[in-house]
């Protein structure tokens, strides 16, 4: 029983201080992305190439770390039991357009053509926590674009079958060994071998947010065929 108690103790010990780190870090991330700004408005003079270039690496790379700290914060919400849902009436589309808006700069950069599938007259609509669905096809697109080829294209759209409305992504890139099917969910697992970058905690949030809507988050993927991950929420 004591060994219990102080697993649960180092455990909530480990969540508070991972959620202290992620509040401490997006202070000086943000001061590091006004500053970039600044220099892209040239507000401090014009930049030659070579301090473009580095300037640009430096965004990217701050973005990413702002990504990884929201992942996080979001975890420790999960963890902590603390997750607040807001649900309200929202609209497939306004989640699908949400997602494209957020990704369609990555999307450009590797010339991925993005394709929406969405029979609006067959679509009723959902009571969800907009905020929190939005991430999650967000994040679930612009893993679609990083496991993509140059060149390629990108699915994402909703159905409705009975109560049940879809939303998906799907990619034709590399797609995912049957083994790993089951711990792409589980928190921190990468796919051996795979060379994007990441955290592995993406999917995870993902599946903790959907079923915490009383809904279900799938991965349907033929490894060299690509992959197709179907959120499910009652409408």
């Amino acid at each position: 029983m004591k060994n219990i108690t102080e697993f649960k103790e180092l455990d909530s010990a480990k969540t508070t201080f991972i959620s202290t780190i992620s509040h401490e870090l997006k202070t000086p991330i943000a001061a590091i992305m006004m500053s970039l700004q600044l220099l892209e408005d040239k507000r401090v003079g014009a930049l030659n190439d070579e301090q473009e270039q580095l300037s640009k690496s430096i965004k990217e790379n701050s973005e990413r770390l702002l990504d990884i700290t929201g992942e996080l914060l979001n975890m420790t919400q999960v963890e902590a039991g603390k997750l607040q849902m807001i649900p309200k009436i929202t609209k497939p589309i306004e989640l699908i357009e949400y997602a494209i808006k957020a990704n369609q700069v990555q999307a450009d950069k590797f010339n991925i053509q993005i394709e929406v599938e969405y029979p609006e007259e067959k679509i009723g609509k959902l009571f969800v926590d907009s905020e929190k669905i939005a991430w999650v096809l967000t994040n679930l697109l612009s893993n679609a674009i990083r496991y993509s080829k140059e060149n390629g294209c990108v699915i994402i759209g909703a159905k409705q079958e009975g109560e049940i409305i879809e939303l998906y992504v799907q990619d034709f890139g590399k797609g995912i060994d049957p083994r790993y099917h089951k711990s792409i969910f589980d928190r921190y697992f990468r796919v051996p071998g795979t060379k994007v970058q990441g955290s592995g905690l993406g999917l995870s949030i993902s599946r903790d947010f959907v079923e915490a809507h009383g809904g279900t988050l799938t991965v349907e993927s033929e490894f060299g065929k690509g992959s197709r991950f179907v959120m499910r929420l009652k409408a």
